[in-house]
This record gives C-alpha cells, sequence and structure tokens, in this order.
C-alpha cells in the first residue's frame, strides 16, 4: 500500500530517453499484440485475455520461469444481485517458481490501501525482479534473489476496478503530478502550472461509483476473477492439477498487506464459504472451481480499530526504537479520544451495530450506515490516529523523518514506458494509488465494518493456518496493535486457546542472523520483525522470505523445522522485549510521480517554477548532481526483449527446498532450516544491512498501556 496518502503516479516525463520514444508531456499505451483471448471454461461469461511478457520486461532468476500478464474480465452484472452495472477488467501479474512450477503452491499477493496496486508487492517487495538505473534515461530490472517466486508461483493482482493497470471502461484524461489527481476529459492548463506537471493518457473513469466500495463486494469480484484464472490456467491450481495426489501443504495461499488486513480475512472466508456452497448444491459445481486456501497470511494488517486503535498513542511514543513522536499531553489527549465519550471506539461499536442491522451484507447501499461509519473512521483518523503527523515523522517508518523515499518509487517511471506497457498488454496508463477507490470506500466507512478477527477464526477452524507479520518500525498499523490482533482472534478460537501460553521464539533467518520473533501455536502465529517498517520485504527481504516459505510449508516459523501443527507450540520470552537502535537517515529523493511521499516543499516548489532536471524520475537541482550506475549492473539488467548476461536457462529442479541458501550461491533457491540458534554475541546484520541493537530483557509494554489506558477519560458533548 502506502496507506491513504498516497498519490497516483501517471506516465512520461520531462527527459528520458531509450524507453521512451521522444520527451512528451504524455503517453499513451501502444495498441497491445500477441495476446490471446478466450473465454473460461468454467464460465463462458468471464474472459480472459493475456500474453507472456518479452525477456528482461521482469527478469527472473531463470529464463525457464514462465510469466503471464493480462485482464480477467467481468461484464456488467456479474456480481449480481450486488449492484455492478460497470464492467470489471481486473490487471494480474503472474510469475511460476523457480523450483518445480508444476508441483508448487500458488500464492496470491494483495496489496493494500484502499486503492493502491500490488505492483507495489512485485516491484518493491516480494516480486522476482526489481526496477534499477542502467544508465541516464534507461531503466531495467534485475532478478531479486529473496523474490517470494523462490518457493511459489505467484499472481499479483491489481484491484479493485480502477486500482493499477486495472479499469473499468477507457477513459482519455490529464494527471496532474503537483496534486495527483486525475481530470477526464483531458485538461486545461492552468495559465501559472508547468506544462510538464500535466500528463495526458489513458486511465479509467475515475467514477467513485464504478468500482467496489466494500471489502465484502471486493471479495465477490476477486473471487469471480480467479475462477477466470484458474480456469484458463489449470496447471496451476493445486487442487485440480492432473494426477495430482498431493494436499494440505500444497495448497493456495492468499497474502495481503496493510489494508489487506480487511482484505484478507474477509476473501479468504468468503472463497471457503462459496466452497461450502458448491459442496451443498447452492452454486453449481460445474460452473464453478473450488479455491483450497492453505494459509492466509497478513503483513503489517491495519485489522480492526476496535483493537489497534487504542494502541496508536501508546506506539507513537513508546517504542522499542525510545522515539517520543510528540509531548505526554498530545499522547492523553489521543488516548482520550479513542476512550471517551463519542469518541473513535464508541463511533465504531456505533458503526457495527447499524451495519449488522441494516446493511448485515455490507454491500455499501444503506445511507444512513454509510453516514454514521464514515464519521467513525474520521473521527479515529483525525483524532487518535492524525495526531502522529505533527511530530514530521513517516508514518510508515518511525525511525524516519517525512518525506522519506525508502524505498525507491523507480518503477512507476518504468511502468509508464511504452516498451513496458507494450509487453504487458497494458491499455492503461499505470497509477500506483485510485483515488477514485479510497473515496468509494471511504464513503461506505469501509475501514470499520468489522468481521476480520472473526473471519480469522473461522479460517483456523477449518483448518487454515493464519499468520500475522509485522515490522516493528511501522507506525500507521503499528506491531503492537498487530499482537492485541492475534490475541484476539486467540479469544474468538476455541482451537488455539494455548496461543496465550505460547512464548516468543527467535526466528533464525541464518546461521548469523535472528530477524525476529515469533509466538505460535498451531496454525495460529504473530512475528515481530525487526528494523523493518510497512513494507517488511523491502527492508527486510531474507527474514520476509524466510517466515513466508515456512508459513505456506506449515513449519516451525521459527527454525523451519517440520512440526505437528496440531500440537505445536512454540517456547520463548512470554513478551517481545527487544530494544532496537534507530538507523540514520536515509537520503531523500524527489520521485515526481510520488511528490506527496518523497518530496520536500522545496522541491515542489522548483517543479512548480519550472526549475531542475528530472533524470529517470528523480528531480535534480542540476544534471551533474545524478550519479551513473556502477558498470556491472548492466551484466545483471534486462529491458523488455533484452536478456541480461547474468540469467540462466538452469532449472532448479535439483536444488533442495531445505538447502541452506546464500545470496552468492549459483542456484538463488529454498529456505534455510535452522539446526542452531546464533549466539547474541555474534555481530549479526540483516539481509537489508540494517543492524540489531542490544537485546535487553526489560519488558514495558503492559505497564505503559495500563498506565496511559487507566488516566481519567472526561466525558465529552454529543
Amino acid at each position: 500500500m502506502r496507506f491513504p496518502f498516497a498519490l497516483p503516479a501517471q506516465v512520461v516525463l520531462i527527459a528520458w530517453a531509450s524507453l521512451y520514444t521522444s520527451p512528451s508531456f504524455g503517453q499513451f499505451p501502444p495498441p497491445a499484440t500477441n495476446v490471446t483471448t478466450l473465454r473460461s471454461p468454467v464460465n463462458g461469461n468471464i474472459t480472459i485475455s493475456f500474453k507472456s511478457p518479452a525477456i528482461g520486461t521482469c527478469t527472473t532468476v531463470f529464463s525457464t520461469q514462465k510469466q503471464y500478464t493480462g485482464y480477467v474480465q467481468l461484464p456488467p452484472f456479474t456480481l449480481a444481485p450486488i449492484q455492478q452495472d460497470y464492467s470489471i477488467n481486473t490487471f494480474f501479474w503472474f510469475v511460476e517458481a523457480r523450483n518445480n512450477p508444476e508441483t508448487a503452491p500458488l500464492t496470491i499477493y494483495i496489496n493494500g490501501g484502499p486503492g493502491s496496486s500490488s505492483m507495489v508487492g512485485l516491484f518493491q517487495e516480494t516480486g522476482p525482479c526489481e526496477v534499477v538505473e542502467i544508465a541516464e534515461g534507461q531503466l531495467g530490472t534485475q532478478a531479486r534473489d529473496w523474490g517470494w517466486d523462490r518457493s511459489s508461483n505467484i499472481i499479483y493482482i491489481d484491484q479493485p476496478s480502477q486500482v493499477g493497470f486495472s479499469y473499468d471502461t477507457l477513459a482519455n484524461g490529464t494527471l496532474n503530478l503537483l496534486n495527483g489527481g486525475i481530470s477526464v476529459p483531458a485538461a486545461v492548463r492552468p495559465p501559472n502550472q508547468p506544462a510538464y506537471t500535466l500528463l495526458d493518457g489513458t486511465f479509467s473513469s475515475t467514477d467513485s461509483r464504478k468500482t467496489a466500495n466494500t471489502t465484502e463486494i471486493a471479495a465477490y469480484a476477486i473471487w469471480h476473477m480467479l475462477q477466470g484464472f484458474l480456469g484458463a490456467f489449470p496447471e496451476y491450481n493445486p487442487g485440480t492439477r492432473p494426477n495430482s495426489t498431493q494436499s494440505g501443504v500444497v495448497g493456495i495461499n492468499l497474502f495481503a498487506e496493510s489494508y489487506g488486513g480487511k482484505y484478507g480475512p474477509i476473501f479468504a472466508a468468503l472463497w471457503e464459504q462459496q466452497n461450502m456452497a458448491r459442496q451443498n448444491g447452492s452454486i453449481s459445481k460445474n460452473g464453478t472451481l473450488e479455491v483450497h486456501l492453505a494459509s492466509l497470511g497478513v503483513m503489517q494488517g491495519c485489522v480492526d480499530d476496535l483493537v489497534q486503535g487504542r494502541y496508536y498513542p501508546i506506539f507513537a511514543n513508546n517504542n522499542t526504537y525510545g522515539i517520543q513522536s510528540y509531548s505526554l499531553q498530545t499522547q492523553i489527549t489521543a488516548a482520550n479520544s479513542y476512550l471517551g465519550a463519542n469518541g473513535c471506539q464508541q463511533r465504531i461499536q456505533a458503526c457495527r451495530a447499524a451495519a449488522n442491522s441494516m446493511d448485515p451484507l455490507d454491500r455499501g447501499d444503506v445511507g444512513t450506515v454509510n453516514q454514521i461509519c464514515e464519521a467513525a473512521v474520521k473521527n479515529c483518523n483525525d483524532n487518535v490516529i492524525g495526531p502522529y503527523q505533527s511530530s514530521g515523522r513517516d508514518v510508515y517508518d518511525i525511525s524516519q523523518m517525512a518525506p522519506d523515499s525508502f524505498p525507491p518509487s523507480s518503477y512507476l517511471e518504468y511502468l509508464n514506458s511504452a516498451a513496458v506497457q507494450a509487453s504487458i498488454g497494458a491499455v492503461v496508463n499505470f497509477t500506483e494509488s485510485s483515488n477514485s477507490v479510497a473515496s468509494a470506500f471511504l464513503a461506505t466507512g469501509d475501514y470499520d465494518r468489522g468481521n476480520q478477527i472473526s473471519d480469522m477464526s473461522y479460517l483456523l477452524s477449518l483448518g487454515v493456518r493464519v499468520a500475522l507479520i509485522y515490522g516493528d518500525r511501522d507506525y500507521i498499523c503499528n506491531w503492537v496493535g498487530g499482537e492485541a490482533v492475534s490475541f484476539s482472534i486467540a479469544a474468538q478460537s476455541p482451537s488455539t486457546s494455548l496461543f496465550y501460553s505460547a512464548g516468543y521464539a527467535e526466528i533464525v533467518v541464518n546461521s548469523t542472523y535472528v530477524g525476529g520473533v515469533v509466538r505460535q501455536y498451531g496454525n495460529l502465529s504473530f512475528s515481530r520483525i525487526y528494523d523493518a517498517g510497512h513494507l517488511i520485504p523491502a527492508y527486510q527481504p531474507e527474514t520476509a522470505f524466510t517466515v513466508f516459505t515456512r508459513v505456506i510449508m506449515g513449519t516451525d516459523i521459527s527454525t523451519g523445522e517440520p512440526i505437528n501443527l496440531n500440537t505445536f507450540v512454540s517456547t520463548g520470552n512470554a513478551n517481545a522485549t527487544y530494544l532496537n537502535t534507530p538507523p540514520a537517515q536515509y537520503p531523500q529523493k524527489c520521485w515526481i510521480r510520488n511528490i506527496a511521499g518523497t518530496c520536500k516543499e522545496e522541491d515542489i516548489t522548483m517543479l512548480q517554477n519550472g526549475q531542475g532536471v528530472v533524470i529517470n524520475g528523480v528531480l535534480y537541482s542540476d544534471s551533474s548532481d545524478w550519479q551513473p550506475p556502477a558498470s556491472t549492473v548492466m551484466n545483471n539488467a534486462g529491458m523488455p526483449g533484452t536478456v541480461p548476461s547474468s540469467m540462466t536457462a538452469t532449472t532448479a529442479s535439483s536444488v533442495g527446498k531445505t538447502m541452506a541458501p546464500s545470496t552468492t550461491h549459483q542456484y538463488p533457491t529454498g529456505v534455510y532450516v535452522a539446526t542452531n540458534t546464533p549466539t547474541t554475541s555474534a555481530t549479526a546484520q540483516g539481509a537489508a544491512g540494517k543492524t540489531r541493537g542490544i537485546n535487553l530483557t526489560l519488558y514495558y509494554w503492559a505497564f505503559l498501556a495500563g498506565l496511559l489506558l487507566n488516566f481519567s477519560v472526561p466525558a465529552r458533548q454529543s
């Protein structure tokens, strides 16, 4: 994601060469070619159009790894009785596993927002490739060692409609880089605004009525979308593979991030309910496919403000980095705003009572419910979550001051090049976030409607593994609130009642590094990842991959060893007591397709005045400020149709999954299995090179929570 503060981004810019045909103030996607279009074999009303991207578009470790990009098209009224008088054209990017894709699990990856593209996950976090500078005016991709294709087939989905490359109907318009708005039809340039900050292109309609406005509706759309994809590619569906005798561990996994804490549980629960409907005859078996879920992973999830809301003012000042974000009085005021009369907590409760009474199916079409729930969201954002912004710190990484330009936004430029769009068959220009989708979800108060915790309890009752994974530097969906969510799930799940008695075991990532701690009982786990902000894999790629793979394999998340999930309980400290050392401030770059997230006021002024130079999407005062990449990058990086010399055609079939991997190994496959725990005296660093602090055993969270939350709460006038 990049929560509610991310801007949409778009089209060509000032001074590029190579991938861009000419310096212009707009670029429309070229006509798609070599596209295969077919009707879904399970539902003839659904069509799927796809192609294989040119090699080098997203460089993989092995040239033999197949990729498919395209759209699953749902005509109007597919979701009936849900009101859907618009087309849904959902973009996907599928990548085969490096190891035995014909038997590998399938992972569905979804970013949050609401309205954020899953290309964030693909290019900034977990995908097989990352965008790099090759030369001035030239971007490409290189293989990512710790991409999740290392252990799974994986599909990234832009959802709901109008997010990323997905669309309802095509419309020509203008993106305003300075405010992130898209005007349809194309806008007339204001007299005092430089022309290069207004980019013409092809977009969705931007009509907030032409997309999902609740998570429940989005869940139905993605279920239908998966019917189309899995019907067209049965070889990647573990439940329908020919002659398959595997079950359990080899299944479909759903990993969702940030607002994915809302999406993931509701999507997964709906899919399981649809499976049951197939069994009891409520829906046709012949016209549908089972979506058998093996595990649900929620990464840095904003799951439930009724549970997590009270921890914002606690985490802001009392975190493991020793950072005090605002004054004690502000902290007390924010806490009171959560607990007080007519405050955040009571408004969420009123929202849920209204929804349960008048809109139990969460269709978002009851005005009274929408108003009550939207008011709850705004109250919580303004009075409990929002005061943190006065600190000037990044909401996604408490250790950094805003603006924070990590991870790099170079992929925004890359995906808006004509060569890349032609290679993947995209028919709209890429935007990282959709304002129309965010507005639609806000208008129904979807954020606070709830049910996610009960849905995860339901999934556990079905034997689905549920993993909560949180980096400890994120504020906006912080790990302390995430830990509270894990306890709330356990409280509703008889099968995990012993979760409370489980201890925190160290997550042994390799022979020298402990990447975090995990509490695990049976199929429920909660992991705290050290030194990671909101986009966990961008900060700690090796740790994130290791936890992911152990989750989908059903092993001990601490060590990777095989376990009996019916009886397994982790051992260790009762609390996650580790204290961190904040890193230095990262270098700041102004990515002009992500102005709100990365640019300072002086950068914006420079753009408004037509000053500076843009190279590969970054604003510089002078061209001499740009530093060319190392010459070795060319050996590792590909572009559409260009194979990097480092890519190997050797398959990884003979490489065991339990091999201890190394970033310099000939075959970057497999996941580490620990035989011992690194000593605490070892000088250990994470894969991203962020040094850990001293491990102390002082645990103060419970004390601080009790201290803060027991302040007297003055009554508020309604």
